[in-house]
């Protein structure tokens, strides 16, 4: 009963950040105090029922997933939210909760023998995000022309077109930056992207009708890692570690 209300309180706020993320791109940083507060009770249960055993895995993993996350956010590669979220994940659960409904036993594939709940749900998310790239890649397929596809292969799986009279308010970036040079337009890959503000829509909107570029520009998707985060928290309770199962399956067949 203990890990079906924590479970409960963690997918009701990973939804909700999920849905503020979406829209602002932000998470307010009070939620995840909100979500401490409200699961706390139910820890101290746990460590009263299950005593040092107890206390010890959450240790384990609230360190090891703070170290972790730490790395990543030096790194850029992490977002604040992002990394509060997994920490609070790891302190709610810090082991594999043990759910059955019906006489099934949850997750699907038991848990992994590093038994830290919030590495898996990061391994997932991770893994998780691989299909993004690959949706991005068949709406491409199936919206672009032969000459769109042969010009820029390599933005297939990391951008889609979009009218320039579109771009307003959207929470994406262009691929590229256009520059005039010599009376005519250069179009640059940025790595990193090009914040779309109104200084960009008026040049882009300025070439577009001397007809130096064409109506569509490249943009790249901002998509916000907290929906990975959710969905390889689910990944995780319903059937485990996709990573340590494709790992066992691999062994197993060779």
């Amino acid at each position: 009963m203990i890990d079906f209300l924590k479970l409960f309180i963690c997918i009701f706020f990973l939804l909700y950040s999920c849905y503020t993320d979406l829209q602002t791109r932000t998470v307010p940083n009070e939620l995840w105090g909100v979500v401490f507060v409200a699961a706390l009770p139910l820890v101290i249960a746990g460590a009263l029922i299950d005593g040092a055993e107890y206390v010890y895995h959450t240790i384990i993993s609230v360190t090891g997933i703070y170290l972790f996350v730490y790395v990543l956010f030096w790194l850029g590669a992490f977002g604040g939210a992002d990394a509060k979220a997994l920490i609070t994940l790891a302190f709610i659960f810090p082991v594999f909760p043990g759910i059955e409904v019906s006489g099934y036993a949850f997750p699907i594939i038991g848990a992994p023998p590093l038994d830290i709940f919030t590495f898996s749900t990061l391994a997932n998310a991770i893994l998780l995000s691989v299909v993004v790239p690959l949706c991005i890649l068949l709406y491409n397929l199936s919206t672009l022309s032969m000459r769109e596809i042969s010009e820029k292969p390599w933005y297939l799986f990391v951008g889609y077109k979009c009218r320039i009279s579109d771009l307003k308010n959207k929470h994406i970036k262009l691929i590229e930056d256009y520059v005039c040079e010599n009376g005519m337009v250069m179009a640059k890959f940025k790595r990193n992207g090009v914040i779309i503000d109104d200084r960009v829509l008026n040049r882009l909107e300025s070439f577009r009708s001397r007809g130096l570029i064409e109506n569509r520009v490249w943009v790249t998707p901002g998509l916000p890692f907290m929906i990975p985060i959710t969905a390889g928290f689910i990944t995780a309770v319903v059937f485990g570690d996709l990573i340590f199962y494709g790992v066992t399956e691999l062994v197993f067949w060779f």
